[in-house]
């Protein structure tokens, strides 16, 4: 009796064609963002997802203003401002932390100027906080073919993209075009988000990029099995996710995050090699704080 119910409330989601896509393209985007969300993790730079996610507005007000594809618009802005970020690294004594809150905040300004003044009709929320129910068999195209490209080329310059997270100078002195290799990195974050963008919006895209990832690098040591747990994390909470907005009736964005934000706690908690409550130096701290407690109340 708990199997046929079991079996009618997972497929009836899927008798709407809306549901199908957002699956497939929320499973899509669980897969490609951890993966390039990993290169970002490590190399301390998770926030860069946040400032070029909405550093992308003034290019789709432009875009959206002239009639072209708004996602072309979105990626030269998106390039724009991580090259506008490394200039500010390297020709001031900015740290780089101050160089993307600026670009964060200005580009997020100038393109919610460009929005009023060009008079765009814009569908800000969406843009802002997601719209996977109101994706179509194109955008579903769209996201896999992005994906699919991102990661192919990721899987071609591994071994180029291994060696300028973890030893940048290095990878200068051997010869390696570093600064091409990083407008690559930021290329692939910016389609990353391009195709993440009706998933869960710019303001939780973040949480998809570096979610998963982080819980993977509690987890594994290697960084191909950060990738490849985050993606199937990614994946799972996608899913997860929309099942939870369809039967709760609330927006898939948040449900999706929560989710990953779920997992983490879990690995937070329990990771074989970094849980709070697994590791054997915090137990023998919390005991001996136990042990020291007991002395006190006895000794009141």
């Amino acid at each position: 009796m708990i199997k046929p119910l079991m079996l009618a409330w997972l497929l009836e989601p899927l008798i709407f064609e809306f549901m199908r896509n957002a699956l497939m393209v929320g499973i899509l985007a669980g897969i490609l963002c951890p993966v390039v969300g990993t290169y970002l993790l490590v190399q301390r730079m998770a926030l860069l997802g946040d400032v070029m996610a909405h550093s992308v507005l003034p290019g789709l007000a432009i875009a959206f203003f002239l009639q072209i594809n708004i996602l072309i618009g979105a990626f030269i802005s998106g390039i724009i401002s991580a090259f506008l970020i490394a200039w500010i690294r390297s020709q001031t004594r900015l740290k780089v932390d101050a160089a993307m809150a600026l670009i964060f905040s200005s580009f997020f300004a100038l393109g919610v100027l460009l929005i009023t003044l060009l008079r765009n009709k814009l569908d800000l929320d969406s843009f802002l906080f997601g719209d996977i129910l109101g994706v179509t068999q194109g955008d579903v195209t769209r996201t896999a073919i992005i994906t699919l490209v991102v990661l192919v080329l990721v899987r071609l310059f591994y071994k180029e993209l291994f060696f300028y997270t973890f030893d940048r100078l290095g990878a200068q002195a051997i010869g390696l075009p570093i600064n091409g290799i990083y407008l690559g990195l930021m290329a692939g974050v910016t389609l990353t988000i391009i195709a993440s963008m009706q998933t869960v919006g710019v303001v939780l895209v973040v949480a998809l990029l570096v979610g998963p990832a982080t819980t993977a690098y509690l987890l594994v040591k290697e960084l191909h099995q950060m990738m490849g747990l985050g993606a199937l994390l990614g994946a799972v909470s996608s899913v997860i996710g929309m099942y939870l907005s369809y039967y709760l009736n609330v927006p898939s964005g948040p449900c999706i995050v929560l989710v990953i934000c779920g997992f983490f706690v879990l690995a937070l908690l329990f990771s074989p090699s970094q849980g709070l409550l697994t590791q054997p130096n915090l137990n023998s701290r919390s005991a001996g704080l136990l042990h020291q407690l007991g002395q006190l109340k006895r000794k009141d």
